[in-house]
């Protein structure tokens, strides 16, 4: 009834229908279990790391706040797109209305874009840090740190609008099949009836300001953080700078490398786009409080410590209430 899998060509779409990674039932249920785990984990993890970074007042310092705004932007991220995937890997008919795949598309764009901007702010806290250290507190001040994150979340915002506009103002009629298991740009531009030509050129260009844009700055910020490492007489004072370093470089890595095998090459075929896509929607999440975490000695420190807190808490509470 009104489906629009039951609509002819020239009606227009009123929800589509997500294929998912696989239409193997035993298949389907060995990935829900996985995609579970991982999506525990990645909620566990970042609200593990939002708590310390906000009771621990060591950890408020520039680089953790920074990284207490990318693991909200993980966790939400994650979870507009993973729990109805855990869904229609249970469900026989996978479907999602129009507005709803609209409202799907455009937060992850916000969210995602929020933590490309995040990493490159992130680099240029590290390069104060290693490279100017005499000025760091002067320059990284409470104010510039909240008008960064602003920025950052305003940019993700605003190329959202743009990339999700592009994709959606064009007819979508007849076929609404997405092979995909949620709404990304690429896979619904797929199925559009109209010429699609100046949404891909939108989309592209959007993608350089918000991936290779952060990347040169990255790359700028590490090229000089190399070069005063090098120049640095002692070895304990290398190996300091490079590990504050090593946590945020290797998230960087698995972060653009995906995001820009996606949105920014010739695209392959449907079911590696996929492969691509679970990595970074799916997994990325969960590695980054892992990386920061065991990574960091700071982190470490601030768990044990709200860990014996807890301990003294329960002490501290009647035993006969």
């Amino acid at each position: 009834k009104g489906s629009s899998m039951n609509q002819t060509n020239h009606s227009r779409v009123t929800e589509f229908l997500l294929l998912g990674l696989s239409d193997d039932p035993h298949m389907q249920l060995l990935l829900f279990i996985l995609v579970l785990g991982v999506y525990l984990v990645t909620v566990l993890g970042n609200l593990l790391l939002i708590f310390l970074v906000l009771t621990d007042t060591q950890l408020h310092t520039p680089m953790y706040f920074f990284l207490c705004n990318l693991s909200t932007a993980d966790l939400f991220f994650s979870t507009n797109i993973v729990p109805q995937a855990l869904v229609h890997m249970l469900s026989k008919r996978k479907v999602i209305s129009f507005i709803g795949c609209a409202a799907q598309l455009l937060l992850f764009l916000i969210f995602g874009c929020t933590q490309s901007a995040l990493l490159a702010v992130m680099s240029y806290d590290r390069y104060l840090a290693i490279c100017d250290p005499m000025h760091y507190s002067l320059i990284m001040t409470g104010r510039l740190c909240c008008l960064l994150s602003l920025g950052c979340w305003t940019s993700g915002f605003l190329i959202s609008i743009v990339d999700t506009t592009f994709t959606l103002h064009l007819p979508y009629q007849g076929d609404n099949k997405i092979s995909h298991f949620f709404c990304e740009a690429p896979a619904i531009l797929a199925i559009a009836s109209g010429d699609t030509h100046s949404s891909k050129m939108a989309i592209f260009l959007m993608g350089m300001m918000i991936l290779l844009a952060p990347v040169s700055l990255i790359l700028v910020s590490y090229g000089s953080i190399i070069v005063t490492v090098i120049r640095m007489k002692t070895a304990s004072g290398r190996l300091k700078a490079f590990s504050t370093c090593g946590s945020h470089l290797l998230v960087v890595i698995l972060f653009y490398v995906t995001g820009i095998m996606t949105y920014m090459t010739p695209k392959s075929s449907k079911e590696q786009g996929k492969l691509v896509s679970v990595f970074y929607a799916v997994i990325n999440p969960m590695l980054n409080p892992l990386i920061y975490s065991l990574r960091n000695k700071d982190v470490k420190r601030a768990f044990r410590n709200a860990t014996k807190r807890g301990k003294v808490f329960q002490h501290c509470v009647p035993l006969d209430i």
